[in-house]
Parts: C-alpha cells; structure tokens; sequence
C-alpha cells in the first residue's frame, strides 16, 4: 500500500520523506523515475550518477515535494510517485551546458520566500538580491528581505538599499543572531508559513535559526577572511518545523544564480516598481533605454523608480 508524505531532505541519493504522523523514512527512488537522468554520453552520465548520489536538486524530486512511497520496512521505503507541486523555485542549473539540464528545482510547495544577506561580512550583493526577487516574481510568491548581521554596525548604503525595498513593497526585517534583534519579528514573518530561506553563504542562516529555535544544532562557519566571502555549511536542502508553527527549508548558500524561464523581453514585468508603466510606453517593443515616449524613463526622470533598481533591470536584460 502506498502512503503519502512530504520530502524534508535530499542528501546522497537518499530521500527522507515525513508522514502524516511525523515518521521519516529513508526512500530511494523507482528507476522509472530516473530514466531521464541518463545522458547519452558516458561521460556526461558519470558525472549525473555523481550529481544525483550528492543530492542535487536538479533531478525529478525537490525538497518540499509531496511523494507517494511504499513501505519496505520499517526504516526504509521507495518513492512511488511524485504529486505534481503548487509552486516551485527554480533557477539555471550552473555550469549547465547541456539544453535538457539546465533546470534545476530548488524546491517546491513553499507560500514565501525569504532572501537573506548580511549587512556586513560578507557585504550584500544587492544585483544578487535583484535576482533572487525576479525569480520569486516569476513564480508568483511573496518575498521578505531578511538583512542579517545587524550586530556588526549597520551601513548607511544598506538602509538606503533597504528603504528602497520597502517602498515598491518588498517587507526588510533587520535581525542579529547575537543580539536577538529582529528574532520576535522573524518569527511572526514564518509563523504558520512554509517558507524558503535563500542567499549567500556566510550570510548567517543557520546561525539565525539556531538563535530563533534554540535545538535545531544546525552547523555553522565563520566567512572567509582570504576572499571576504561566505563558506559553504548547509550542504543540503532541509525543511524544519517550526515551534511557532510552520516550516522553513533552510537551502545551501548560492553564489550565483542563473535564471529560468524569464525571457529577457518580459524582465521589466517582474520588476514591480516598472510593471505599471510599461503598458502606457509609447512603443509596445519598448525596452527602457533611450526610446522616446517611454513612460519607465519618465518616472526615472520624476525619481518615482530607483536608478539602482533601474540599473539592475539594465543588467539583468543585457543592455
């Protein structure tokens, strides 16, 4: 008989799927489910087999995914089926040369999604930010900055970054996990939420659990004093529940972050600050860079859009 649950963790080819009555079992996955995880070069294969036993999240189950598993004992089962997901964050895999693996699924059924970079050390990568929120508007999810690290001093530029934030209406908690700043605020921002945490490495995820739900034990390290950036430690995608309610799915430190499925025609949608005047451009085909009668460079001119947040819509379109 088959039993439904809910993938909390992928790590070395194994799934660990969560029963209705929070029992975990340790799944492998059906073959039938692989078959499109063979390339047909040898070479590209080995190196898929070693991608899939290190759980990469680019093959057909994410972590979030309800699975459909039969029992084979009592520790133990296989993955049947996988439900088709409500929602689902993806990027371009990187390093994907390949145009059938270039998706990758990050993870699946969250409501909300929260970018988190610190205020110092490693500084924010504000572009990166910017790409983390077109992805997230793509997938038609709400979106809470979270800037960490407020302990260490907090920049002039970063509270002018995150006033822009907030005014096209993007939620900014400053929280510290030494101090306990911000903790009571990040709690009520997850509570009752399955909500992913994402951003770059050293940015002080896992530190900020530990602090909000004292137990987890989740592993820490120090940023990098060579390079000034953060060192991998979530090596794998896990979701926890939450004592206050909820869950958060805790996703390794990404230092880049190629985008999926977001045509370069259509980036001035999912920048929420433009969206309202692209219909009212003289032009249909207007791109927002020297065309007149467009109405975006208009409210650039009356300061209604942000020439940062501008200059980030530029980038990521390629102009």
């Amino acid at each position: 008989m088959e039993i439904e649950g809910v993938v909390t963790r992928i790590y070395r080819g194994h799934y660990y799927v969560e029963l209705a009555d929070g029992e975990v079992l340790c799944c492998r996955l059906r073959s039938r489910l692989r078959k499109h995880l063979v390339y047909p070069q040898s070479r590209q294969r080995r190196q898929r087999v070693l991608q899939i036993r290190r759980g990469d999240p680019g093959g057909p189950v994410a972590v979030g995914d309800r699975v459909r598993v039969a029992r084979l004992d009592v520790q133990t089962g296989v993955i049947e089926e996988v439900l088709p997901p409500e929602t689902e964050l993806v990027r371009r895999a990187a390093g994907a040369e390949d145009r059938h693996w270039r998706r990758q699924r990050l993870v699946a059924n969250v409501d909300q999604i929260m970018p988190m970079f610190a205020v110092q050390e490693p500084p924010p990568n504000f572009r990166l930010l910017d790409r983390y929120l077109v992805m997230v508007e793509a997938a038609e999810l709400p979106a809470i900055i979270c800037l960490n690290k407020v302990d260490l001093g907090l920049p002039d530029d970063v509270v002018t970054m995150a006033r822009i934030y907030q005014v096209i209406g993007y939620p900014v908690l400053f929280t510290s996990a030494v101090t306990g700043q911000g903790l009571d605020d990040l709690r009520a921002a997850l509570q009752g939420h399955t909500t992913a945490f994402c951003g770059p490495s050293g940015v002080g995820k896992s530190s900020l659990l530990n602090a909000m739900q004292p137990g987890l034990g989740l592993a820490i390290r120090e940023v990098s004093a060579a390079t000034g950036k953060g060192r991998h430690t979530t090596s794998s995608v896990t979701r926890f529940s939450l004592d206050v309610g909820g869950y958060v799915v805790d996703t390794p430190g990404l230092r880049e972050l190629g985008l999926w499925d977001v045509a370069p025609e259509d980036m001035d949608v999912y920048f929420r600050e433009l969206a309202p005047y692209i219909d009212h451009c003289r032009f249909p085909d207007c791109i927002h860079l020297t065309e007149p009668g467009c109405a975006v460079l208009a409210a650039l001119e009356r300061g209604e859009i942000s020439p940062e947040r501008y200059e980030s819509y530029l980038r990521l379109r390629g102009l």
